[in-house]
């Protein structure tokens, strides 16, 4: 039997389910971004590891990362949040998943959806590329750039540029699975049966 490639980060149980299941999946269901954009804030000093281990609890702290129940929170909740051993008890990555809720509220009711507010930064279409290897990938681009400064300029935090590019492989909207990925087919497949129908 061959063996499966995968993207070579993909290396612990968590990673190897996380890659297998998720990452680099299209998508454009609004919950899904604001979760991965509060995963990407919180994992700043700290490794995806960490996260995918507490992503779990943080869901339950954070109400299914459902940006509408959690821009209720107020200064009691986010201190439980705060107190919680099992989550992430850093004030500022907290308070900014209460402030980047009401922001991506603000973005919804522009643009219907937060999906088509990123999609129309890209100019409409997802990225496909074509890395061989890990070494290629960047960690942030003038697209990741710009799009941090928008956001930035509308009040989000925790959203710099290496925090947008990741977030963009994670929700599909840039495919960086490695050419020889045994996932990278199916989710560029996915991609394109979007572009293909607007």
């Amino acid at each position: 039997m061959s063996e499966t490639i995968r993207c070579p980060w993909a290396m612990t149980p968590l990673a190897i389910d996380y890659h297998d299941a998720e990452w680099g999946m299209f998508t454009l269901d609004d919950r899904v971004h604001f979760e991965h954009l509060s995963l990407e804030g919180f994992q700043a000093g700290l490794s995806w590891e960490t996260i995918l281990k507490k992503r779990g609890h943080l869901r339950r702290l954070f109400a299914g990362f459902d940006p509408e129940a959690i821009a209720t929170f107020d200064e009691v909740k986010i201190a439980e949040i705060l107190a919680d051993p099992g989550g992430i008890r850093n004030a500022a990555k907290i308070k900014s998943t209460v402030n980047n809720a009401h922001k991506f509220l603000e973005v919804r009711r522009e643009f219907e959806t937060f999906s088509e507010f990123f999609l129309n930064l890209m100019g409409g279409k997802p990225i496909v590329n074509n890395f061989a290897s890990l070494s290629e990938i960047p960690a942030e681009t003038e697209l990741s750039k710009r799009v941090s400064a928008e956001l930035k300029r509308r009040g989000f935090t925790f959203v710099g540029p290496t925090t947008i590019y990741a977030h963009l492989q994670a929700v599909g909207f840039i495919n960086d699975h490695l050419v020889e990925c045994f996932r990278r087919k199916e989710t560029a497949d996915r991609m394109k049966h979007y572009i293909d129908g607007r």
